[in-house]
C-alpha cells in the first residue's frame, strides 16, 4: 500500500508469483487472497462497484467512502481468517482519471490496514505495479 504525507515510506516487494500460487501459499497460513481489479474502473462508482463484488461486502454496503471505510474497520460481515490480502491490480487508470476519489481510495485502505495491524486478522492492501497495473 503506498502511504502518502508523512505517513510511512512506500514498501516495494518485487517477485513473480501467479495468483493461484499466491492464494495457496497464503490459504495455507490462513489467510485470504483477494483481487481487486480496477482495469477499466474510471470512475467512483465504478470503484465502488467493483470493491463490493471483490471483496464481498455485504448487502447494505452504501456504495460511499463512509460505508467502505465501516465495512473494513469492521470485518464481522467476512469470514473468519487469519488475515486478508487484498492485492489491487489495474489501478492505474482509476488514479489518473479521478486523483482526488484515488487518494481517499488510499486514506480508507490505510486506516483499515492501521486498525487491523497487530490484531489476531489483519488486513493488508498492496497495490500491483506489474502486468495490467
Amino acid at each position: 500500500m503506498y502511504y502518502s504525507g508523512d505517513h510511512y515510506e512506500p514498501y516495494r516487494a518485487v517477485f513473480e508469483m501467479s495468483d493461484g500460487a499466491l492464494s495457496e501459499v497464503l490459504g495455507a497460513g490462513g489467510w485470504v487472497y483477494i483481487e481487486l481489479d480496477l482495469g477499466g474502473v474510471m470512475d467512483k462508482p465504478a470503484f465502488m462497484d467493483r470493491c463490493a463484488r471483490a471483496l464481498g461486502l455485504p448487502d447494505y454496503f452504501g456504495r460511499n467512502w463512509d460505508a467502505l471505510a465501516d465495512c473494513l474497520a469492521d470485518l464481522s460481515w467476512a469470514p473468519p481468517a487469519r488475515g486478508w490480502l487484498v492485492m489491487v491490480t489495474g489501478w492505474r487508470e482509476f488514479a489518473l482519471a479521478v486523483p482526488n476519489d484515488w487518494s481517499i481510495a488510499q486514506e480508507v485502505f490505510a486506516e483499515a490496514e492501521e486498525r487491523w495491524s497487530g490484531t489476531e486478522s489483519e488486513l493488508r492492501v498492496v497495490l500491483a505495479l506489474g502486468g495490467g497495473s
